[in-house]
């Protein structure tokens, strides 16, 4: 395998032991509720994944097979989505999380984030290849049931909030309100979603960064002013791992432009 880009900023107030990172679990995964591993291998492969060692994470997880499969796939789906260079080999990452997802739901149907990073990996490869071609691939329905299935089996599940109100916003942008009914999109329910997830991990600078961008695809240029106080809110973040740095530099980025 090809060396994956180093994570690009200071990482020294990410790196966790096993003791530090069980202290900071629980906002560490706000997001994705993903439990507390019993496998010590896993808990190595957090930590490599919460300080930015992506590649070294998704080594781990393969290595450590069972829970560690959500590492790996994580690690490389927000790797390919931040700092992968190359769109080929983006694509194909999202492909191949995507594709260990499906083969995760078999063994472990209860997991909520067998359901979201498949969804996640199948949407961001869609909004690559664009949102239309993905919708006319039947891409859109894949996203959006793994997504609902993720929060009904955890509710709690933030990131997968964030997720689905990012697909009612996308689809209803793009293809609009009435051909985005087809697709099961609705401008109250995408509403709905954005402001859950930030209900459900009120520290989160991605969802605020989502809800911003999904303001201004459901609703337009009157909700202007809202987006741009929800992604000042988000640059104001501290990042506690790699993962949330990078959103924070996200939303520094679009302040400047």
């Amino acid at each position: 395998m090809a060396k994956w880009t180093a994570f690009p900023y200071d990482n020294a107030a990410f790196i966790y032991d096993a003791a530090s990172l069980k202290k900071h679990w629980a906002r560490l995964h706000a997001g994705d509720a993903e439990p507390w591993p019993k496998d010590a291998a896993v808990v190595q492969a957090w930590i490599h994944f919460h300080a930015g060692e992506f590649q070294k994470a998704y080594e781990a997880g393969i290595a450590a097979e069972g829970a560690g499969i959500t590492v790996a796939n994580k690690a490389q789906a927000i790797y390919a989505n931040y700092l992968e260079k190359k769109e080929k080999t983006k694509l194909e990452m999202f492909l191949e999380v995507a594709e260990r997802a499906d083969i995760q739901q078999g063994t472990e149907p209860k997991n909520p984030n067998a359901y979201y990073w498949q969804a996640y990996a199948i949407g961001r490869y869609g909004q690559g290849i664009s949102v239309a071609k993905a919708l006319a691939q039947g891409l859109g329905s894949k996203v959006k049931n793994a997504l609902e299935k993720a929060i009904e089996l955890q509710p709690k599940h933030a990131d997968a909030h964030i997720a689905l109100g990012a697909f009612h916003a996308e689809v209803i942008d793009k293809v609009g309100k009435l051909l985005g009914r087809t697709q099961g999109a609705d401008t109250a329910t995408g509403l709905k979603m954005f402001e859950q997830a930030l209900k459900l991990n009120p520290s989160s600078a991605i969802a605020m960064i989502e809800r911003a961008n999904g303001l201004i695809m459901l609703e337009g240029d009157k909700r202007m002013k809202q987006a741009e106080a929800l992604y000042a809110d988000a640059a104001a973040c501290t990042p506690m791992d790699a993962m949330e740095c990078l959103d924070v530099e996200l939303a520094r980025e679009e302040l400047e432009d």
